[in-house]
């Protein structure tokens, strides 16, 4: 090759294939390093990422339940099938139940007079449970067995009307108690006080309830079809 080859200026298409070469090179490079960051750094996030971009904070349910009861309404805590109250129970003065014009027997027996609310058989006690005390222990319970508020919503309006929440409520058949069981004996199952002791009464109902409905709903749409449950 002589001197004259050698120094010979680069043909004009041999010149653009070369810089459309190095310009694809760069490019190349640049988005390879752009991919990168995006999969490292989000790009939309802080104070500068427009609203469209912004996610809604999620908040984690706190498993607090609102239970409606007698006087106020009582927060049950549930966690891991176990359960607190929040907050103190609010506490109404006792109430007389209300007459009605037939009562349930629980256990399968047949409405008759209406309950009324005396002293235990055999028992001598002349005090009844306030309602609201009752029905925060029936609140605990019912979120204890995994039910929703609705439950005890049909709860409250079950034994509303079969024994106004009263722990001596008895009447001719022998069904007694909060849960009206006929006969009354069927509750010493639950415990030996079951004569006077709300809680064993409501214990031994939400069994019952449970085996014989699936649930207060189910016990309460019963009593509404037949008058019992």
């Amino acid at each position: 090759m002589n001197d004259a080859q050698a120094t010979a200026p680069v043909p004009l298409p041999v010149r653009r294939r070369t810089r459309g070469r190095f310009v694809l090179s760069v490019f190349a490079i640049l988005a390879t390093v752009g991919i990168a960051l995006v999969s490292t750094i989000d790009p939309y996030a802080g104070a500068t990422a427009a609203p469209f971009y912004e996610q809604p904070v999620m908040v984690k349910a706190s498993g607090v339940q609102r239970y409606k009861i007698a006087g106020g309404y009582v927060l049950v805590d549930v966690r891991r099938d176990a359960f607190k109250v929040v907050g103190a129970p609010v506490v109404v003065a006792p109430v007389a139940p209300a007459a009605n014009s037939s009562s349930a027997s629980a256990g399968g027996g047949s409405r008759s007079a209406a309950a009324s609310s005396s002293s235990a058989s055999g028992g001598g006690a002349s005090y009844t449970t306030p309602i609201g005390v009752a029905q925060t222990y029936a609140a605990r319970a019912v979120a204890a067995r995994g039910w929703a508020p609705s439950e005890f919503s049909c709860l409250v309006s079950l034994w509303t009307r079969e024994s106004g929440w009263s722990t001596h409520a008895s009447n001719a058949s022998g069904a007694y108690g909060i849960p009206q069981a006929l006969p009354g004996s069927k509750m010493a199952a639950a415990g030996s006080d079951w004569q006077n002791d709300y809680q064993t009464q409501i214990d031994w109902g939400l069994g019952y309830i449970s085996a014989s409905y699936g649930s207060p709903c189910g016990a309460w749409a019963h009593s509404n079809a037949f008058n019992w449950y």
